[in-house]
């Protein structure tokens, strides 16, 4: 199965923190020649996720990026996901535990290197108890709330909800 057939050359991928966003945004870019946008590079300074942009810039930057003709951009932000839902042909909810999702955030601060969907670095992520806060908080109610995003979209759509229903995915569409 061709996946560009199915959902289209401009693909939104929506979930929680370290639900595996970016991972799947590349591997799907690389394998079907999309652009990769990930949302968090647009969003922060470079080189710090604890500074946000100023939200105009963000949003002028976000424009660019959905009014390309093939892309798969990841990351939730919803002040400008309903643009950017307007643009696509084909939405991706992956969903991870909390449990998950913290296990996730830890190892990768405890590995060197740039992450996927991060800034190229050298040394280890530092852990931010505000990152721990916004998995344990804020990611957890999200959840709800993509899944109504999900539910409402008329775009050909995949839900993902398990590591393993990711890797099954993969597998299908030949990544």
């Amino acid at each position: 199965m061709k996946l560009t057939g199915r959902l289209g050359s401009r693909i939104c991928i929506i979930g929680p923190s370290n639900s595996g966003k970016s991972t799947l945004a590349l591997r799907i870019g690389t394998a079907y020649g999309l652009s990769v946008v990930h949302l968090d590079l647009l969003r922060y300074h470079y080189g710090d996720f604890s500074t946000l942009r100023p939200l105009d810039v963000f949003h002028a930057d976000h424009a660019r990026a959905v009014s390309g003709e093939s892309w798969v951009i990841e990351g939730n932000y919803s002040s400008c996901m309903e643009d950017r839902l307007a643009r696509a042909t084909g939405l991706i909810l992956l969903d991870a535990s909390t449990c998950l999702s913290l296990y996730r955030y830890l190892r990768r601060c405890a590995r060197p290197g740039q992450r996927i969907g991060g800034f190229a670095r050298d040394t280890c992520e530092p852990i931010s108890v505000a990152m721990l806060g916004h998995i344990v908080g804020p990611t957890r109610m999200n959840r709800r709330r993509y899944r109504t995003i999900y539910a409402r979209s008329r775009l050909p759509k995949c839900f993902l909800p398990t590591p393993r229903a990711v890797d099954e995915f993969c597998r299908h569409v030949g990544l």
